[in-house]
């Protein structure tokens, strides 16, 4: 497999249910690293000028809300945010996966809580429907490690890179001395 580097132009981000219950069920990581990497996301999307689609199930069930954060730093894209009824694959949210199409882009960075729920079934659905995926799996996570280690073998064995956070925003930079580059560094940072 050949690597051709991850541009920004080329890509959109797709953030899932990253509610406070939810994050809340996480055992394989903590919630605060989880938020952070979240945020780093949003940030990067942001500065970047990448499309973002946010989604979440249930708000007004123990899920709860999505970050506020997330309002702060994309305050168009959470507006505009699917608000699923408990459909598990989010791409079998009729409105989700028409904004995912929306992007027009066909390298997706997806991350999602959790991730052996929410993450891995767009995942494995957007593969079959020929995106090329980045899971960021540390801006997520699962009940378990055993079950986010089960669920991240399964999306890499179906097709998905697997990155981390600081990989990602690295791969986008390219470098740190642009604006761009020095912006993703300062959020890297500062979380």
């Amino acid at each position: 497999m050949n690597y051709v580097r991850l541009k920004a132009e080329d890509a959109a981000v797709l953030l899932i249910d990253h509610q406070v219950g939810t994050m809340g069920w996480v055992g394989s990581t903590t919630f605060d690293e989880m938020k952070k990497n979240a945020i780093i996301l949003a940030k990067a999307a942001k500065i970047l000028n990448m499309p973002t689609v946010l989604t979440s199930s249930m708000e007004d069930a123990p899920q709860g809300p999505l970050l506020s954060e997330l309002e702060e730093i994309l305050p168009t894209e959470f507006a505009a945010r699917i608000k699923r009824a408990g459909i598990v694959n989010a791409m079998d949210d009729e409105a989700f996966a028409a904004a995912v199409k929306t992007t027009g882009r066909k390298k997706l960075i997806v991350a999602g809580v959790t991730n052996d729920v929410c993450t891995v079934y767009p995942a494995l659905t957007l593969i079959n429907m020929g995106y090329e995926v980045q899971v960021v799996a540390d801006a997520g996570g699962s009940p378990t490690k055993m079950a986010d280690d089960i669920a991240l073998r399964r999306m890499e064995k179906a097709g998905v890179t697997l990155t981390s956070t600081n990989q990602l925003i690295a791969e986008l930079a390219g470098t740190w001395s642009t604006p761009e580059g020095g912006q993703l560094a300062q959020a890297l940072m500062l979380g």
